[in-house]
């Protein structure tokens, strides 16, 4: 994991496209961008913006890759199946996706993987030299997550970006019933809140006692000053 600041703000624009994602109890809201690289430039100041995503953009359960490929092969006016025939071949040149979550690598629905979308476009083509991402895969829907692998396999590089992890999966589980407890586990937090109500919990801070130097600027007195 790297929490290169450079690719940080690539992270957030696809946080901000998560966050067009409606909110639903069975997917993740996820961004993703596409993106065309001049080599070895550490500025990312060539950078050219190919193509974004996000979850359920287009009709369907379609997820922030799939969107991404479909508005692109969608824009160059070839089939989704045929997308990896119209991606950029560039001297100098490399094909770059920025997503919120690591990309799927099985999906309940029978659709194909997002991991699997993207390796496709490596088969008799350049297609995309690395992807970068935000958070892995929670075990939520399909358990242990299976993207890096494939995308290993196909000889496509991957790298987890960190620092935004409580933000994306904030907004990847809004919609779920239990999405502050989903959140919560998926970063391994180890608070203890208890088997108990918002109510009872709300009742039970009322009874703690209160700081004294508010309730003096509350108008109360106190004799700890």
């Amino acid at each position: 994991m790297t929490t290169n600041s450079q690719h940080i703000p690539y992270i957030q624009k696809c946080l901000s496209l998560a966050e067009q994602s409606p909110p639903r109890p069975t997917n993740f809201r996820v961004g993703a961008i596409l993106l065309s690289r001049k080599d070895n430039d550490p500025t990312f100041k060539d950078d050219r913006i190919l193509s974004t995503g996000y979850t359920m953009e287009l009709a369907g359960n379609t997820h922030a890759e799939q969107c991404c490929f479909s508005n692109y092969a969608a824009f160059h006016k070839v089939d989704d199946d045929a997308v990896a025939s119209v991606l950029p071949v560039e001297s100098g040149r490399k094909l770059i996706m920025y997503v919120t979550m690591e990309p799927c690598g099985k999906r309940l629905s029978g659709n194909a993987p997002c991991a699997q979308r993207i390796a496709r476009t490596t088969t008799g083509h350049e297609g995309i030299h690395k992807v970068y991402f935000g958070v892995k895969e929670p075990e939520t829907f399909v358990g242990e997550s299976e993207g890096c692998r494939m995308l290993t396999e196909a000889g496509i590089e991957w790298e987890h970006v960190g620092g935004l992890e409580r933000e994306i999966l904030t907004v990847a589980f809004a919609g779920h019933e239990n999405g502050a407890e989903e959140v919560r586990a998926a970063l391994g937090d180890k608070e203890d809140t208890g088997d108990v109500s918002i109510e009872e919990r709300r009742r039970q801070e009322a009874l703690q006692p209160r700081n004294p130097k508010k309730r003096v600027m509350e108008g109360e007195t106190s004799l700890y000053l």
